[in-house]
């Protein structure tokens, strides 16, 4: 698994974790992130349980386990944290941020030894190390209880789902051509984002945000003019919409 630094400075540095070649066809790719502090480290969306020792190896190279204190999950699907049980195991004294609509959902995957902070559906933030990281509502984008992770100082938001592209093995990690990228991520967004009103909601709330990289789960960044570009493809696109 690759892992690249997506933005640091003297207190934190953004990683990026993905591309794992490892992986089986049958299996969509994701992407991971982390934000390490001088102590602590915040882990966003770690993956599937069939990516946990390729993750856990990666993460390990950048921070040691016992300071892994926070991990985050914007939603419930298996691709983001069905590997919860192995993190719960590694990292127990780690807190689990997560919405609170999910939490009884979540703890199938196995969760004895973290604490559960329940997100509130309008967001909350988050201290680390003197950052303060904003976890952002995403309803329905496309789970019901679904949330965001801004980080002000960085000037980056992890989009989850939103922004995802279904790509080939061995795509760049940046968007490099906008228009031709916007074949790869129509479908998935018409088809797994249910509701034109939370969209917008969504939308309005993010353009009032400084936003440098805006970074989703499956496929690639986007980085200064096509964050503008992809809010602005993104609200003139209909979704909830099948390919019939």
């Amino acid at each position: 698994m690759e892992s690249h630094v997506l933005s640091k400075n003297n207190d934190s540095t953004w990683y990026l974790f993905g591309r794992d070649p490892n992986k089986t066809e049958s299996i969509i790719d994701t992407n991971q992130y982390m934000i390490r502090t001088r102590n602590s480290a915040f882990l966003m969306d770690p993956g599937g349980i069939e990516l946990f020792s390729t993750m856990f190896a990666t993460v390990l190279r950048h921070v040691p386990a016992d300071q892994i204190t926070h991990l985050f999950a914007s939603h419930q699907d298996p691709d983001v944290i069905s590997s919860l049980g192995l993190w719960d195991q590694a990292i127990p004294q780690a807190t689990l941020y997560a919405p609170w609509l999910w939490e009884s959902f979540l703890k199938h995957f196995g969760m004895e030894q973290m604490k559960y902070a329940a997100i509130p559906d309008s967001g909350m933030s988050v201290p680390i190390d003197g950052l303060s990281l904003e976890l952002i509502p995403a309803h329905y984008l496309h789970s019901s209880g679904n949330f965001n992770v801004y980080d002000p100082v960085h000037k980056v938001l992890m989009s989850g789902d939103i922004g995802a592209a279904l790509e080939e093995p061995g795509a760049p990690f940046f968007v490099e051509d906008f228009e031709q990228h916007t074949d790869k991520m129509r479908g998935f967004h018409q088809r797994w984002m249910p509701s034109n009103t939370a969209k917008n909601k969504w939308i309005e709330r993010v353009r009032a945000l400084d936003i440098e990289y805006l970074c989703p789960q499956h496929g690639r960044i986007f980085k200064g003019p096509d964050v503008k570009n992809f809010l602005d493809w993104f609200e003139q696109l209909q979704v909830g919409i099948t390919q019939e």
